[in-house]
């Protein structure tokens, strides 16, 4: 079913391998940042969508509040307010259906490259789309003395590993926290004095899922704790102040400029009707 995803996936790693002298981490890394760039557009519009939906919260509770034995003009209230904010109520759904397949594919593919049992060897060498890459394999699955395709524990691994379990736990909380920070923050309780259920569970993200990683990383192999790594500083420089705005400034002044060339070029035919015409 992913084939159609992860085999291209698994021999532009390999491609990239050879391309920086047989380094499976290089090749990791970038195609990591490759990918957090290209779906970049995605997660910004998933995030503007979420601080929308979060901004909006109190004008929502009070229309639940006003119309809630009228559920039809509920749902029309709720429309229009969407519509003043623009913001699609399945917007922030969409672009995570979207990411889902690319990040599973790509942490699948990083699974089979640093494959280290035979039957694996076999299949990764079957999923390759380029003739002669398969003369690379078996990968060189050592990095700094750690085996990528082990866990980051003795003693698979050298004592020095289980740093990287922890750099995913903090990596991942500053993640979280670029990604919130222009939010505006929930109160703790509601006009009523009843607990806000977002305010708790935006504290709970940001404590559940750096510890998930961290175990994550530290029950699977090396290679995928480099790559949890790579994904989480490449989102934060591109949550930082500095780089959403270079960004954004690159993502979303293509549509600015195409405009601005339009508006140009016009004027300048009539300039050069006129000249003509003297």
């Amino acid at each position: 079913m992913w084939d159609f995803i992860l085999n291209p996936m698994v021999t532009l790693l390999v491609l990239l391998y050879q391309v920086f002298g047989n380094n499976i981490v290089m090749s990791i890394i970038v195609i990591t940042v490759i990918l957090r760039m290209l779906t970049y557009p995605v997660m910004a519009n998933q995030q503007e969508s979420a601080a929308k939906m979060q901004e909006m919260q109190p004008r929502l509770k009070k229309l639940q509040e006003k119309y809630k034995d009228d559920r039809e003009k509920l749902a029309q209230a709720q429309m229009e307010l969407y519509k003043e904010y623009g913001v699609n109520p399945v917007g922030g759904c969409l672009p995570m259906l979207i990411q889902f397949p690319i990040f599973i594919a790509l942490y699948s593919a990083i699974n089979f490259a640093v494959a280290s049992t035979p039957f694996q060897l076999v299949d990764l060498s079957d999923r390759l789309l380029i003739p002669g890459l398969d003369g690379l394999i078996p990968l060189n699955n050592l990095f700094l003395g750690m085996d990528l395709t082990a866990q980051p524990q003795p003693p698979d691994n050298p004592w020095y590993a289980l740093a990287l379990p922890l750099l995913v736990m903090v990596t991942t909380w500053l993640q979280f926290k670029m990604t919130t920070a222009g939010r505006p923050t929930p109160a703790v309780q509601n006009d009523d004095g009843t607990p806000n259920q977002a305010a708790a569970m935006q504290k709970s993200m940001g404590t559940v899922m750096p510890v998930m990683f961290g175990f994550i990383s530290l029950t699977l192999s090396v290679g995928l704790s480099i790559y949890f790594l790579t994904s989480n500083i490449v989102g934060i420089i591109q949550y930082s102040p500095i780089g959403k705005r270079v960004l954004d400034g690159v993502f979303k002044s293509n549509k600015s400029d195409d405009a601005t060339t339009e508006s140009d070029s016009k004027p300048s035919k009539k300039s050069k009707g006129k000249k003509a015409k003297a």
